[in-house]
């Protein structure tokens, strides 16, 4: 089984960091999504205060609920330390979504024993493996 496989199928509590409250952006497409379909959606945007009827976190850290894969929605410069919160806080995965890519940072969580996928939708591939 292929990691994006494997966490669409292990990890159903997703925190989405750069989560917009905005219907029109692809954060909120995706999540909305992925929350209809049964995976609790977990907010983390400094500047919105609830999306999609759930509370909004500034930073991972400060998220009170296990995380079992953190999503990822900002450019790639921010992807190290979101890494690197992702590996702090216990997340079994991490996916960067299409047009996110750094491979250091993927290398550095698979190394912290994290599944991680980068340059894919979350979306788009639960569509291909659940449909």
């Amino acid at each position: 089984m292929n990691p994006e496989q494997q966490i669409l199928q292990t990890c159903k509590t997703i925190a989405v960091v750069g989560l917009s409250s905005n219907p029109l952006r692809p954060s909120y497409e995706v999540a909305r999504y992925m929350q209809r379909h049964g995976y609790k959606i977990i907010p983390v945007n400094p500047q919105e205060v609830e999306v999609l009827g759930e509370k909004c976190y500034a930073r991972l850290e400060d998220v009170p609920d296990k995380v079992d894969c953190v999503d990822v929605f900002r450019r790639p410069e921010f992807v190290p330390a979101i890494v690197e919160s992702a590996i702090a806080i216990g997340a079994k995965a991490v996916w960067l979504q299409l047009g996110v890519i750094h491979d250091e940072a993927i290398s550095r969580a698979q190394a912290a024993g994290l599944l991680a996928v980068q340059n894919r939708c979350l979306l788009i591939e639960y569509r291909r493996y659940f449909r």
